[in-house]
């Protein structure tokens, strides 16, 4: 089944911060990401290392508006070997003017199989272990700068 923007939009509107899209034994293998200079991102490159992946959208005001705390979470755990990314599967374009008008550090990518995967609202986060295994997701807006959710990020960080 193929997910439409608009449908997205109306799960976005009705349910807001929906249930948790965990799906037990997901693997970070499953995302097919690409920088903004369209060159595949070969994602064993991240073994050993904790992955937050935000799925946004430009024109999500959630979005927009939990970026700041995981500007502020990237800070606090910037010690920890920890690698955040930011998919969205919008033109190139719409992605970086977005990265442009903002001074955000982030690591914006392109996703590639939106449809693919368990998505059915925006914001949405997945948290990989370093064995590229799902250890957390989620849809709808999050704090991530605060200290019970920087343990979901990184369970044995100390904030």
């Amino acid at each position: 089944m193929k997910r439409s923007i608009p449908g997205l939009l109306f799960l976005l509107f009705v349910f807001g911060c929906a249930s948790p899209s965990k799906e037990s034994g997901m693997k970070l293998s499953r995302f097919d990401l690409v920088t903004l200079s369209g060159e595949a991102i070969d994602m064993s490159q991240y073994e050993g290392k904790t992955v937050f992946i935000n799925v946004w959208a430009t024109w999500c005001k959630p979005c927009v508006q939990e970026m700041p705390t995981i500007a502020l979470a990237m800070e606090k755990l910037k010690d920890r070997q920890v690698v955040f990314l930011f998919a969205s599967n919008e033109d190139v374009e719409d992605i970086a003017g977005f990265r442009d008008n903002r001074k955000f550090p982030f690591d914006y990518v392109r996703l590639k199989n939106l449809e693919a995967l368990p998505i059915d609202a925006l914001p949405a986060t997945f948290i990989f272990d370093p064995q590229g295994k799902l250890i957390y997701g989620e849809e709808g807006f999050r704090d991530w700068s605060t200290a019970e959710n920087l343990l979901l990020i990184t369970p044995t960080a100390q904030p």
